[in-house]
């Protein structure tokens, strides 16, 4: 019989500072004591977050293909191994299959032990999946809020707009009045090359890529030129601005 403590964080800021890991091999090497066993070797997941399956994590895959019948794992909590309740469940009756023991500790130990303590990680499965579902829920939410109040959610930076030091999206005055002067161009029937080509007389870099994604966010993206239908064959251009 091997013993293994598994133990996991989900940032890099947690790996940095090493607390929740500390935290859960003190609290496994000391259940592990209470009931006889001796840790073999402890398994370390580090900036991995829960909502990749235990197979699919890189020390977790490694530790899943080295069990045999007669190991134990142990784990200080349901959700440093499992992404959500059906995903427990079913790793939970591969492992009495292959003849794995599974103890969690916030759990009360073996959880596949009896049937009580089945029925209990059954239902505690599922308030953890609903839980997750709850902060992505207030995740959600708070993005919205952010979006609908003008703040920088990251990735390219909108033409058109300075970010501010408190993540508010404000105004370029040049870029703005470039803005207007595409969709000008483009209401007087001219192709995004020409616009792109119009622009860069003006000192201003845009691919005619960028040119079409700055008016479809500006409402000026009608297509009125023929010959763009030839060019939509051409390798697409990077953002250059």
């Amino acid at each position: 019989m091997t013993v293994y403590a598994y133990v996991r964080v989900s940032t890099a800021r947690q790996v940095a500072e090493g607390e929740s890991l500390d935290v859960q091999q003190r609290q496994i090497e000391g259940y592990a004591l209470m009931h006889a066993m001796t840790v073999a070797e402890t398994i370390v997941e580090e900036g991995v977050s829960g909502s990749v399956p235990l197979s699919e994590r890189p020390a977790g895959a490694a530790l899943f293909a080295k069990l045999k019948a007669g190991d134990v794992v142990i784990a200080a909590k349901l959700d440093r191994l499992f992404r959500s309740a059906l995903d427990a469940l079913q790793m939970v009756e591969t492992l009495k299959v292959r003849g794995v023991k599974l103890h969690l500790i916030d759990l009360g130990g073996d959880i596949a032990g009896n049937g009580l303590s089945k029925l209990f990680f059954t239902i505690a499965s599922a308030f953890a999946e609903a839980e997750r579902d709850r902060i992505r829920e207030r995740v959600s939410q708070s993005k919205a809020d952010q979006r609908e109040r003008g703040r920088f959610l990251g990735g390219a930076r909108p033409f058109g707009y300075q970010i501010a030091a408190d993540g508010e999206l404000v105004e370029d005055a040049a870029e703005q009045k470039a803005i207007a002067r595409m969709c000008e161009l483009r209401g007087h029937g001219l192709s995004l090359r020409a616009i792109a080509e119009a622009l860069a007389d003006d000192g201003i870099a845009l691919s005619h890529v960028a040119v079409k994604k700055v008016l479809e966010r500006n409402g000026g993206s009608e297509r009125s030129a023929p010959e763009e239908k030839a060019s939509t064959g051409q390798p697409a251009l990077g953002t250059r601005w």
